[in-house]
């Protein structure tokens, strides 16, 4: 079911440790149009800035990404590196390395290994076809659980296409952009601008929507390669089958956003917040993260405590008009809070939030926008997790 001209490669370069596959590369049989986007960090990892001026093009055909080491914050060393990695391949492949985009997720401000790197591209690119884009989804996993994968059909004209996207993200998720990697490939012919503005307005309607620990990363890049390979004609704004493309890329990387989001590093809870009623959509989606960074709303949520007084506080601090005693709260269902004052079903929804997923319903009664955002609860695993990280 991937889309055509795609084929798959991973390898063990023991980047952190050994026992796992940790370099893998996706490579189009032909040179695709790609659009990206990227961390919003001021400090940014060095595959990122290859990344930022390469795409300027608009095409690529390969994609090399390690797991274990983010190559952030090594100075010249690190651009070396990178733009190293990328002439190997290239090499290996034979095409310009103007095509090849490199990727990196890890430890940050250790050099990267490259004479474990540099011995294994031979065997990466001589592999190309034998690993699948299950394994490639494994290798560049970090804290995450499981792979994530969502692929799906796109029927454009008499043509029918496919839509396949990876991601790796668990913690230091928070937009913009949420802490992640996410390569999507598709063989659906798309004009490159269009392909831009597409992946563009996805984001921001998908990945920066979720948090889990409101931190952000240096490596964030969202990455879609289109190769055009299932024969329709170009697709434009102007296309009939614009909305259908466009509405199955969003439903691929929502689908891929809600995975991260259930992968939160210790997390026990899928939580969707929304927040009606606001005067805007900027305020709706301020309070909306407002409440959904909060530590203390998280821990109440994990320890089964319907604690509203957290939320209302989060909306007060989150810089937007409120007025406590139009604050409407319903969770999962139940309503917790009527004009400012909770309802007296405190018991009711602590046992609510013993489910694995929860809704928050926030009505401000001051307009009709409206927001949604997806986190997780703060459990005692996450700091484990990242307690230890670089052991």
């Amino acid at each position: 079911m991937t889309p055509k001209g795609f084929l798959f490669s991973t390898v063990e370069a023991a980047i952190k440790a050994p026992g796992r596959k940790d370099l893998a590369l996706i490579y189009s049989k032909k040179e695709a149009y790609i659009a990206g986007t990227f961390t919003t960090n001021k400090i940014k990892a060095a595959p990122v800035k290859l990344n930022i001026k390469q795409i300027r093009s608009g095409k690529g055909q390969a994609l090399v990404v390690n797991s274990g080491n983010a190559n952030a914050c090594t100075g010249k060393k690190g651009i070396q590196d990178a733009v190293e990695t990328a002439k190997l391949v290239s090499n290996g492949l034979d095409i310009k390395s103007s095509l090849v985009y490199v990727c990196s997720t890890g430890v940050i401000g250790t050099p990267m290994p490259m004479e474990r790197v540099r011995p294994k591209i031979s065997e990466l690119t001589g592999n190309l076809g034998r690993s699948t884009i299950q394994d490639v989804a494994k290798a560049i996993m970090t804290t995450d659980t499981f792979p994530k994968i969502v692929m799906k059909k796109v029927k454009i004209g008499s043509k029918t296409g496919t839509i396949a996207g990876i991601c790796k993200g668990a913690g230091m998720i928070c937009p913009d952009m949420a802490t992640m990697l996410c390569f999507i490939m598709t063989d659906s012919a798309v004009e490159q601008k269009t392909l831009d503005k597409t992946l563009s307005d996805a984001v921001n309607k998908t990945f920066n929507t979720i948090t889990v620990d409101g931190d952000r990363s240096t490596n964030d890049t969202v990455l879609i390669m289109a190769n055009g390979m299932a024969g329709n004609p170009p697709i434009t704004e102007k296309s009939k089958s614009y909305a259908t493309f466009k509405n199955a890329l969003y439903n691929v990387m929502f689908d891929l956003a809600k995975l991260i989001v259930k992968d939160g590093e210790g997390a026990t809870k899928f939580i969707e917040i929304e927040i009606r009623g606001a005067r805007s959509e900027a305020d709706a989606k301020k309070a909306a993260f407002s409440v959904a960074n909060s530590n203390l709303v998280k821990t109440a949520l994990y320890g089964n405590d319907a604690n509203w007084g957290r939320i209302m506080t989060a909306l007060g601090y989150s810089g937007i008009m409120v007025k406590e005693e139009k604050v409407e709260i319903i969770l999962s269902g139940l309503k917790i809070v009527q004009k400012g004052m909770g309802t007296g079903k405190d018991r009711e929804a602590n046992e609510k939030l013993k489910n694995r997923e929860i809704t928050i319903i926030v009505n401000l009664h001051l307009g009709k926008s409206s927001a949604k955002v997806l986190t997780c609860d703060l459990t005692e695993e996450y700091i484990r997790v990242n307690a230890t990280y670089r052991t």
